[in-house]
């Protein structure tokens, strides 16, 4: 079978009913930050507060939606070690990306951006396993996190009171446009992309070997 998926199996295929669903929680939680629906279902904190209501765990659970299906459908990897393998080469590539942002978070600079280059080249690796996994992965996860972005602009640009808005205090008096490059085009475009696909592709993985078809030679990689 070829390594792109098939149309039954199609990336907007999969990804059109879980970004539907993801754009519909970032809604409910932008009205009940703004409507100050309380806590732990909200947070209008920076970084929102570990607020249930969010879509940092729907990887958790999309992984595993896309893996079976695609499984099932004769798009798994060729072999599930290969697939491991690269999902753990990706968390480690992450994990060291965000030591770097650990490190100079007080003192941002060059070593900053090569925290957030490091995490999206994570989201990259796991296709290398599993193609169709992870480009399935990396669509959605862009289509999760553009409209973020959106909101985060907006709510910038009109001092809403949310967690979309809410920045690092050496922001608080920066130009829209630095305020919005550094707290929300750069993580939202690196760090939470390399997060969903890695993440995914992790607890997908772990599905399909306990509930998808068995690998075979003809499969995607």
């Amino acid at each position: 079978m070829a390594d792109s998926t098939s149309d039954r199996t199609s990336i907007g295929h999969l990804i059109l009913w879980p970004a539907v669903i993801t754009l519909a929680i970032t809604i409910l939680r932008l009205t009940g930050e703004l409507r100050h629906w309380g806590s732990p279902w909200f947070s209008a904190s920076p970084g929102g507060g570990g607020a249930i209501v969010g879509i940092s765990w729907l990887p958790i659970l999309l992984g595993p939606y896309f893996a079976i299906n695609l499984a099932k459908a004769g798009e798994g990897p060729s072999g599930y070690g290969k697939a491991f393998g690269t999902t753990f080469g990706g968390l480690i590539v992450m994990i060291l990306g965000g030591v770097l942002l650990g490190m100079t978070e007080s003192h941002p600079g060059m070593l900053t951006l090569l925290g957030f280059v490091l995490m999206l080249v994570a989201a990259f690796i796991p296709p290398i396993g599993w193609r169709s996994l992870g480009r399935t992965l990396l669509a959605y996860a862009f289509a999760a996190r553009i409209p973020v972005l959106v909101v985060m602009y907006l709510a910038m640009s009109g001092n809403w009171g949310t967690h979309y808005d809410a920045v690092s205090p050496r922001f608080q008096n920066a130009a829209l446009w630095k305020k919005f490059f550094d707290e929300a085009f750069l993580p939202q475009m690196s760090l939470w992309i390399g997060y969903t696909v890695v993440v995914g592709s992790l607890f997908g993985e772990i599905a399909a070997v306990l509930f998808g078809r068995k690998p075979t030679k003809q499969a995607s990689t």
